[in-house]
């Protein structure tokens, strides 16, 4: 990163300062009294922010003493519509909180309106608590890519799945409608579309082969829970002699556009595998601990070489999306799985939740960083806290102290969407008048 930029002799619309920045990339380098340049969607100049006042004399100067910039969080694992079932199915088990609670909430509940107004106010509590880019795997994937033109950039899997269900009939629906809304959304640049089985066992083997040369042809990502828990692994080795990975690569899927998501239940030899094929993992520590589903091995995996995300996973089984508890809760379990307080350091959880994040969904060269030429994803983090002071180490406290309550601005794509409690472009009353319908509903069905 330079303060003088080739691109600087563009006029910037805007100019965002602050006491200190956290530009990810470098590593860990953090810069004080700082400012950013944005001429559109786009980062044109960074650095110190006298000499970036003193290059764009015509921009609107919004500075924010007793603030962190540093870029939009990656939500890269997540049932948004989910936000609906909020604080249903409290005290099970994965398998039971699908099989009891979740799927016949599905079955009754999910439609075209459920997944836009769950969506929505999904989009509204990521963007208030700084996430601007998320990935969703859900129902309705045509609904949630038309509401990241107000919400979030996102990423967009459409689902693979072999049973029918409100979105599709069968497995030749799923692949028409998906591959229709991806051809749809090429030119999206807030939408990537891309496969996402469910798992291996409800997607089945032939299906698996099926995207794999499809996504293949398209260089398109897989998104696919995987190894979430010992019982999903001991079930396929029982059904299908072989794991779900070994499933995987038996059908060509082990490839760099694969996105594991979970990855709790691993062999060293599976770890080999992932790292090997240049696969990334999402971890999603909330929820994997809230169901008691199993800890990923974090720090194996970096070890390895492997990229690894964070994800909030659905609200229904996490309570919240806010990706600073996630990133808190990855470097406490780094530390208490391996015995090791050096374990995941408060820098390197941040990087997973924005640069690590946009790698997983291959947005590197986009987003995940604050550097010039990269869409204008940023947000603002207010330290005027007692809590906050001193400010010794500002990744740590950032990751132990701070959380999503403490982000004021929050822009993508140069847009501010959301500022010190209100958003832009999301009628927040009449979303909490929708979902308080939805509650009624299913209160009154229960």
């Amino acid at each position: 990163m330079s303060a003088a930029n080739p691109t600087a002799a563009r006029n910037a619309d805007l100019v965002v300062s602050a006491e200190h920045m956290l530009p990810i990339a470098p590593h860990n380098v953090v810069l004080h009294d700082a400012a950013i340049a944005v001429a559109g969607d786009t980062i044109i100049d960074m650095g110190e922010r006298s000499g970036v006042l003193a290059r764009h004399p015509g921009a609107t100067h919004r500075n924010l003493p007793h603030h962190v910039l540093l870029p939009g969080l990656v939500n890269a694992h997540g049932h948004l519509a989910m936000t609906l079932l909020r604080g249903l199915g409290e005290g099970q088990s994965l398998e039971a909180w699908l099989q009891e609670t979740i799927w016949p909430l599905e079955g009754r509940w999910v439609d075209e309106d459920f997944v836009a107004d769950g969506t929505l106010l999904a989009m509204a509590e990521m963007l208030a608590s700084g996430t601007t880019t998320g990935s969703d795997m859900y129902y309705f994937p045509e609904t949630v890519a038309e509401l990241a033109q107000v919400g979030c950039r996102m990423q967009v899997t459409f689902p693979i799945i072999n049973h029918p269900n409100a979105w599709s009939q069968n497995l030749d629906e799923c692949f028409e409608r998906g591959l229709k809304l991806r051809d749809e959304r090429r030119s999206d640049p807030l939408v990537n579309v891309c496969f996402g089985p469910h798992s291996t066992g409800t997607a089945g083997e032939a299906a698996l082969r099926r995207i794999a040369m499809l996504a293949d042809e398209l260089d398109a990502a897989v998104h696919i829970h995987l190894h979430e828990t010992k019982g999903e692994v001991a079930e396929a080795r029982r059904s299908l002699g072989q794991s779900p990975i070994e499933t995987l690569e038996e059908a060509g899927l082990l490839t760099e556009n694969l996105q594991a998501v979970h990855m709790t239940a691993v062999s060293d030899l599976e770890i080999a595998m992932i790292a090997e094929c240049g696969a990334s993992v999402v971890h999603c520590p909330m929820s994997n601990t809230k169901l008691a589903s199993g800890i990923c091995p974090v720090p194996s995996f970096r070890e390895a070489g492997v990229n690894v995300a964070l994800g909030t996973d659905g609200a229904a089984s996490n309570n919240g999306l806010d990706l600073f508890l996630e990133a808190r809760m990855a470097t406490l379990l780094a530390k208490l799985g391996s015995g090791d307080p050096a374990a995941l350091p408060a820098a390197e959880a941040l990087e997973m939740a924005t640069l690590g994040g946009a790698r997983a969904l291959g947005m590197a060269d986009r987003i995940g960083s604050l550097e010039v030429g990269k869409q204008a994803d940023f947000i603002a983090v207010d330290v005027d806290h007692p809590a906050m002071e001193p400010l010794h180490d500002v990744p740590a406290q950032l990751v132990h102290t701070a959380a999503g309550t403490r982000v004021s601005h929050t822009y993508v794509a140069g847009e501010c969407r959301y500022e010190n409690g209100s958003l832009a472009t999301i009628d927040v009353d009449d979303l909490r008048h929708r979902a308080a319908i939805w509650q009624r509903r299913m209160r009154h069905d229960a």
